[in-house]
């Protein structure tokens, strides 16, 4: 007895302990205030102290010099994700903070993971919950009361730049942050089969909550496609609304308000769902409305994550059958799609619940300004244009082959688990070359970049020597669309569009006129050909035939003594 005691004691100090110190900042201030991110992982961390079925984890480091962390939550404890996947366990990742004046997640996020250790709620056996706390940590450190000034709460947040400055939901493909590099690590080990990315929205005020931006389903394509149009989005719908909230897609309307309708979110490979389609992963973004209280947005995005949860269980053998059929078809996919284009012609109708939109005088200016009239109320039928047609068809090659030198590509390729192997030998090879023909660049940079777009490619055959080291790439992956809309220039968000080999845009090798005119003289006398060319665009072309140096330097660019380089596009197809 005098055993039992003590350890009777202690077991009552430990449940005071987890009912007194795991009440979260944000219930503490009746839900006006969120987490820093050091309260963040020390809340984690003491609820992993306490609760075995949580594992804190850290996995690669960010630009603000602190590292990026992992919570999992399994019924069975650890962190071993290749063992969760042979457990025939379903895995959620969460993705919190990616811009931290959106805090809604974070602070969900924090009591969700408590309400499951503690048996509050739930955690089905076939699920993994996995969940980034806080990811844009330079940006949750650079914290100020006058950020996202439209925003109803909290009373202070980070900044939506990270310590680069960098709008880290824009930066999955190109990867310029460290924290970007740390996702796909994390991504990859975790291997989700849904992934989740909490946001706030700006835009139109209206009456809903929370509206969900879902992956393109076209653009995800085949059979989960057609899983997420019919089954994985009304499912949701049906689950929230049992919660008591009614949710519509992400409003991206081209109006001047959401009446006319909107086109579906595009999201492309530079967004978190973006990169993550090209994984085969059921993608989704949240966002709460700006102009609803901060409690009411958390409880909408903790509402939506426990849906996610249900959901998953529920169909868990489904998708598990769907993720690996793609995953099997895609590595003999023979083409793949780079464009997709909104199709006009269809759309579904979705209640939407707004507000009455008008025009009054600024008081600043005295001009006519938009407002939403909350005393007017609507509920009407809007047309959602959420089909779009795939264009661009490449045929996927036997392989890629790059060189060593271009090692900041395929440092990004390995980092996305990309299976590569390296010529043990100089080797000559008989591969498809691309000549960049035309693009476009914008005069105004973009997270850092000038991206190219309308990019235009001419395949030539060559035979090119290869050294030892240098990267082959078999198409015959999981990662396939990855690879294909990575390295495919034409793309829009392919390494070359982030301009990654803008060095082959430059010219290194030149002339001296007045030495080759001798020189390019005797090249023309020995080919008739060349003869005949520049004859006939002389004649085509009356202020060519005027420009002497514009002819010499015609013979010099269809001569042996033209860099090969120049604009070749230095990723070679073998088919």
């Amino acid at each position: 007895m005098k055993y039992l005691l003590p350890a009777l004691v202690c077991l009552l100090c430990c449940n005071t302990l987890a009912a007194q110190d795991f009440i979260t900042k944000f219930e503490r201030t009746k839900g006006q205030e969120t987490v820093t991110y050091f309260e963040c992982i020390k809340y984690y961390q003491q609820l992993a102290k306490h609760y075995p079925k949580i594992h804190i984890q850290t996995l690669g480091e960010t630009d603000a010099g602190y590292p990026l962390h992992l919570i999992t939550f399994s019924n069975q404890g650890g962190a071993d994700y290749a063992k969760f996947h042979q457990q025939n366990k379903r895995i959620i990742l969460v993705n919190n903070g990616i811009h931290p004046g959106e805090p809604d997640g974070i602070d969900a996020s924090m009591m969700l993971v408590r309400d499951l250790a503690s048996g509050k709620k739930h955690l089905p056996d076939n699920i993994v919950l996995a969940i980034i706390p806080l990811y844009n940590i330079g940006g949750s450190l650079n914290r100020s009361p006058y950020y996202r000034v439209d925003q109803n709460g909290p009373a202070e947040f980070g900044s939506r730049g990270n310590a680069q400055n960098l709008d880290l939901n824009r930066d999955f493909i190109k990867a310029d942050s460290k924290n970007a590099r740390a996702f796909q690590q994390i991504y990859q080990m975790t291997d989700p089969d849904v992934f989740v990315d909490n946001h706030v929205s700006n835009g139109a005020d209206y009456q809903h909550i929370i509206t969900l931006l879902c992956t393109q389903h076209d653009k995800l394509g085949g059979v989960m496609g057609r899983y997420m149009y019919e089954q994985f989005e009304p499912g949701l719908y049906q689950l929230m609304k049992s919660k008591g909230y009614d949710l519509v897609p992400y409003v991206n309307h081209f109006g001047s308000t959401p009446d006319s309708g909107w086109i579906e979110y595009m999201d492309g490979p530079r967004y978190s769902s973006g990169y993550t389609t090209l994984f085969h992963t059921f993608g989704f973004v949240p966002e709460t409305h700006m102009l609803k209280p901060y409690p009411q947005r958390v409880a909408a995005t903790y509402a939506l994550m426990e849906c996610f949860i249900a959901f998953t269980s529920k169909n868990a053998a489904e998708i598990k059958q769907l993720r690996d059929q793609t995953k099997l078809s895609v590595k003999t996919q023979q083409e793949f799609p780079l464009s997709w284009q909104v199709d006009s012609s269809r759309y579904s109708e979705r209640l939407f619940k707004g507000y009455q939109a008008g025009y009054k005088p600024s008081r600043i200016s005295g001009l006519p300004r938009l407002y939403y009239d909350r005393e007017k109320p609507y509920e009407r039928n809007i047309k959602f244009y959420n089909h779009f047609t795939a264009g661009n068809f490449v045929r996927k090659p036997t392989a890629y082959i790059i060189p060593q030198g271009w090692w900041k590509v395929i440092d990004l390729l390995k980092n996305s688990r990309v299976q590569v192997q390296q010529f043990q030998h100089d080797t000559t090879i008989e591969v498809t070359a691309y000549k960049i023909e035309d693009y476009k660049t914008p005069t105004r940079p973009y997270e850092g970049h000038y991206i190219h777009y309308n990019t235009m490619v001419k395949p030539i055959k060559t035979s090119i020597r290869f050294l030892k080291g240098d990267y082959y790439i078999p198409m015959n992956q999981v990662a396939n669309r990855f690879i294909l809309e990575t390295l495919e220039p034409a793309a829009g968000d392919s390494f070359f569009a982030w301009n990654f080999f803008d060095s082959i845009l430059g010219q290194k090798e030149g002339y001296s006129s007045y030495v080759f005119e001798d020189t390019g003289y005797e090249y023309l006398s020995q080919h008739p050909e060349l003869q005949d060319s520049l004859a006939a665009k002389r004649q085509a072309d009356p202020e060519f035939a005027k420009n002497g140096n514009a002819q010499l330097n015609y013979v010099f660019r269809n001569s042996p003594y033209y860099e090969p380089g120049f604009m070749r596009y230095p990723v070679y197809m073998v088919y």
